[in-house]
């Protein structure tokens, strides 16, 4: 997500950036934010996905288009009926600790995973069986054929399904691992890792990539440098200096008030973002609460929200945002057009229109604006002004995002507040949190009795053309309901050092196939 700007002491910055120049086998990378949480099955965090895909690995993983491949596994198969799915690994495999990868490790960390996913939540409730049947063969029984299985071990959705040894993977779900060992191409340096400033991620020297060429988080993953340091700039412009002073190879998101500078520098290379890879923006409305209980009203906003002019708020370029219509994230599997001419040409007049044709009696409408984070503060913003525009009594409430957050969960006391998530998270009605947690939902208490078995049939479906209908026919259902209403979609780019090479461009930052 957007970070909100810091002060770093002028005396950091000036060391910074007079710092010698690092060795030519050694990436310096900024990420959004400080890593954490080491555990990537323990939190949904976007940061612990990212060290996750360093340092573990994955039975299956997305390549570029969308579609999911073999990664540890080398051969599976599934049986005529649909119930059994027989999995066998790659040779090769080593954990960090030099140990063989074993069928037992993978279905102890798929069982301890299975308890943080919501995808795997729903694969596990109809599992008959999950067993190891030799070394490097385990076997996936289900009571009832399901087209998820595969989608669900690749799908780059946090929490991800990443393989620990079965030690580790025992530790119950609710609880962080406190060792470290993966299987991934990078190895995890903690005792060179300084908590506030950085961590040293090594070669694997053991590891043995697949081998068809990298793509995306699929294929072969190369490492051609010796050492990944990711260095804590909370600053941006102040990273964003030192990438172009040469002290920093890659930063994972640059300014945007810095991009027009940026794309004039020759030493420079922003990598711009599509599809899943960008964030998907929305308004969530509060279901449970005047007047947004009434759906009617809620649909009101389909006639006020103008996309563009929130993108346009943002300062983003369009080559950087685009309008997106449907819930299911613009350039994936599930972008739909169904619903959408509910939100075809908005505008004040239209708004007041549909306003007065309905119940409102001039309701607070509670609009929580986060000032920390640039998203949601400015989307809360301009809805605000044309709630007031068309007609609505509105309150807007100025707060931090842990106290949206906290307030949301309550269901009196707010009506309305912007949030943007990245593309693949909502890009699946099992994974949309406006769409998965429907009559269970603590971010607008959102239920309608027809999403429920629409859920349920797609994730039955046995074929990718059956969930596509099935999910046109939940955002007709969403549209009608309105519990949340997109205002654009829109990628902040990364940022490298001209001399990088085969960078893979991706939203999730991997530093496999790339050359310094």
């Amino acid at each position: 997500m957007f970070k909100p700007k810091s002060f770093i002491p002028a005396l950091f910055a000036l060391a910074l950036v007079a710092a010698p120049a690092h060795a030519a086998g050694n990436l310096v990378a900024v990420l959004e934010a400080e890593i954490v949480t080491l555990d990537p099955h323990f939190s949904t965090a976007y940061i612990s996905r990212t060290f996750g895909y360093m340092v573990f690995d994955t039975l299956f993983a997305k390549d570029s288009r969308g579609e999911i491949k073999p990664q540890m596994v080398q051969d599976w198969k599934v049986s005529p009926d649909g119930l059994t799915y027989s999995f066998t690994l790659r040779d090769g495999l080593k954990w960090h600790d030099g140990q063989p990868v074993t069928a037992a490790d993978c279905v102890a960390s798929l069982r301890r995973w299975g308890t943080r996913s919501a995808l795997g939540r729903r694969i596990f409730a109809i599992t008959a069986s999950l067993e190891p049947t030799d070394a490097k063969t385990f076997v996936l029984t289900l009571k009832e054929p399901s087209g998820l299985v595969i989608d669900a071990l690749g799908n780059p959705v946090s929490p991800v399904a990443f393989m620990m040894p079965e030690r580790i993977a025992r530790t119950p779900g609710d609880q962080r691992i406190t060792e470290i060992v993966g299987s991934g191409p990078f190895v995890y340096s903690k005792a060179d890792h300084r908590t506030g400033d950085r961590m040293i991620l090594k070669k694997f020297a053991d590891y043995v990539p697949r081998p068809e060429p990298a793509d995306f988080l699929a294929g072969g993953k190369r490492v051609n440098v010796d050492t990944l340091e990711i260095r804590v700039i909370p600053d941006g412009a102040t990273a964003a200096s030192a990438l172009q002073a040469g002290e920093v190879d890659f930063m994972q998101y640059a300014p945007f008030d810095l991009l027009p500078t940026l794309e004039k520098n020759s030493r420079v290379k922003l990598v711009n973002f599509t599809g899943g890879n960008m964030f998907a923006g929305a308004y969530r409305l509060n279901a449970a609460s005047k007047p947004f209980d009434d759906p009617a009203i809620r649909r009101v906003l389909w006639k006020l929200v103008d996309q563009r002019e929130v993108l346009d708020a943002l300062g983003l370029d369009a080559k950087y945002a685009t309008p997106c219509a449907t819930f299911f994230t613009c350039g994936t599997t599930y972008d739909s057009k169904a619903g959408t001419e509910a939100a075809a040409k908005p505008s004040i007049e239209a708004a007041k229109a549909a306003l007065k044709a309905t119940k409102y009696a001039g309701e607070p409408v509670v609009v929580m604006e986060a000032n920390d984070l640039e998203a949601p503060r400015v989307s809360a913003q301009v809805l605000a002004e044309r709630l007031k525009q068309a007609g609505f009594n509105v309150d807007l409430q100025v707060m931090d995002w842990a106290s949206v957050l906290a307030r949301r969960a309550k269901k009196e006391g707010w009506s309305v507040y912007g949030v943007h998530a990245g593309g693949f998270d909502l890009g699946s009605p099992l994974t949309n949190v406006m769409v998965a947690f429907n009559c269970a939902d603590f971010t607008g208490w959102q239920c309608d009795a027809r999403i429920t078995p629409l859920m349920e049939a797609f994730a039955k479906a046995p074929a990718e053309e059956d969930r596509k209908k099935i999910a046109a026919e939940i955002q007709t259902v969403m549209y009608d309901q309105a519990p949340g209403i997109p205002w654009g979609q829109f990628a902040q780019p990364a940022l490298s050092r001209a001399a990088l090479r085969n960078l893979i461009p991706s939203a999730i930052p991997v530093f496999w196939n790339v050359e310094k």
